[in-house]
């Protein structure tokens, strides 16, 4: 059984929240593309300290962060080191993706707690929302010619498994670092004006 979660994000809050991350994965992806990655690791630092702003714990939303950029320089070092991928502009290091790819693992991150908030528990579906839109968002960057395929089906296959379960371990590890959550530690009073602060959020 799902815990009632305190923290329930406004609408406003989590439209813009997926519309800052779709803007930062975009200039990521087309300044990789052009040989410009800086950009895009500018864009997802400004989405990032935007979120880090509203979150009533920023430590642990920054811990959040900093594991999604540690699976991404994992995950994306394998598929890139094995040759599945091949991103524009290369790689620093055989087994270590782009700067520009670890921007977009910490800007998607900044979703887990706000537009993704309601996929706790529900590990099924995000494993099947991570094997279905993964591969999605991979071959939209090859056509702006972030990324290329040696072998389309086989490259799109294997972007499918790893985030069929690089999702479900980040939506797990958001809920343990959760920097929207109520201070337990606070009394009652101050955790009921810190959720009706987080609502007008």
């Amino acid at each position: 059984m799902l815990r009632t979660d305190p923290y329930q994000p406004a609408l406003p809050r989590v439209l813009l929240n997926l519309a800052l991350f779709a803007a930062a994965w975009l200039v990521c992806v087309v300044s990789g593309a052009k040989g410009l990655p800086w950009l895009g690791v500018a864009a997802a630092a400004a989405v990032i300290w935007v979120h880090l702003r509203a979150a009533p714990r920023p430590r642990r939303e920054g811990l959040v962060i900093a594991a999604a950029v540690l699976l991404g320089a994992l995950w994306d070092g394998q598929i890139s080191g094995h040759g599945w991928v091949a991103y524009a502009g290369g790689t620093p290091m055989r087994w270590l993706p782009p700067l520009w790819i670890l921007a977009t693992w910490a800007a998607f991150a900044t979703l887990l707690n706000v537009s993704f908030r309601w996929l706790r528990g529900r590990y099924g579906l995000a494993m099947a929302i991570g094997g279905l839109s993964a591969p999605v968002a991979y071959a939209v960057g090859a056509s702006l010619g972030a990324a290329s395929f040696p072998d389309r089906f086989v490259a799109l296959s294997v972007v499918a498994v790893g985030w069929a379960v690089s999702l479900p371990v980040l939506v797990a590890l958001a809920a343990r670092w959760d920097g929207f959550a109520a201070d337990e530690s606070a009394p009652p009073s101050a955790q009921t004006r810190q959720s009706e602060a987080q609502g007008r959020v």
